[in-house]
């Protein structure tokens, strides 16, 4: 079994300075939005687990004011935080292992987090018996293996994603999916080629990877913006650096 790697305490408040002004966080804020409300347009309430800096919840909670928010994290560090962001969300520390819900909510939501697991197919179990009969199931995780950078040891990512290994993990766990595209995929290139450079110059900055000038910042968003507008339409990008998943319990 792979092993679990805590997400240090000191990246959220670097992360809550970076956020909000960076094309990726953004792209898959809007991306998230859009799919909760096209997948899930009856939800009521909606669990973040690994909510982080709030970041996410306080995006949801603008584009659906009636929506019963939820937030949960491990650390008090990143509760603190989304609690500042997010006043009207219920939050709660809680391990991702131990889910203590049973058919509670109409959506939960794990942006970035599987990834961080090593009992990704325990966590999924537990989200599973945590939703409502028929509830959805939000996720958004890195793949490609060969992609595997200092960037993921840094961020205590154990794995990155194939298509086929998550679809078969998530049928094992009682799901059916409804959305599965790849996103970040017209700036793959890119990302290589940056990755690559980086290893090269032995640059391990976070925030030479995340702090941009602002008009590649506005340029990258806007090929991005593009690219979601795509996936509105329903293209189904088969590569790229993240992938969107929405699925609903059997």
């Amino acid at each position: 079994m792979e092993k679990s790697e805590p997400f240090r305490p000191e990246y959220f408040t670097r992360l809550a300075e970076l956020e909000a002004g960076n094309f990726w966080f953004r792209t898959r804020n809007r991306l998230i939005i859009w799919a909760l409300g096209n997948c899930f347009p009856n939800a009521e309430s909606f669990l973040e687990i690994g909510c982080g800096t709030g970041f996410v919840l306080a995006g949801i909670a603008n584009a659906y004011p009636h929506m019963a928010l939820f937030g949960s994290e491990m650390l008090t560090e990143g509760l603190m935080i989304a609690a500042r962001r997010v006043p009207r969300a219920e939050l709660m520390q809680m391990d991702v292992r131990a889910i203590p819900f049973v058919e509670h909510f109409d959506v939960i939501g794990a942006f970035d987090v599987l990834e961080h697991i090593g009992e990704d197919e325990v966590v999924l179990a537990k989200i599973q018996q945590a939703l409502k009969p028929g509830g959805g199931l939000l996720l958004t995780v890195p793949q490609h293996r060969r992609l595997w950078s200092w960037f993921d040891e840094y961020a205590c990512h154990v794995r990155r994603y194939g298509m086929e290994e998550l679809h078969s993990k998530l049928f094992r766990a009682g799901f059916t999916i409804m959305l599965s595209t790849s996103f970040v995929s017209l700036l793959l290139p890119a990302m290589l080629l940056s990755r690559l450079c980086r290893v090269s110059e032995g640059n391990r900055d976070l925030e030479a990877e995340l702090k941009l000038n602002s008009g590649l910042n506005r340029i990258l968003e806007a090929v991005l913006g593009f690219e979601s507008r795509l996936i509105h339409k329903g293209v189904s990008f088969p590569l790229g650096g993240s992938r969107l998943i929405a699925a609903r319990r059997k």
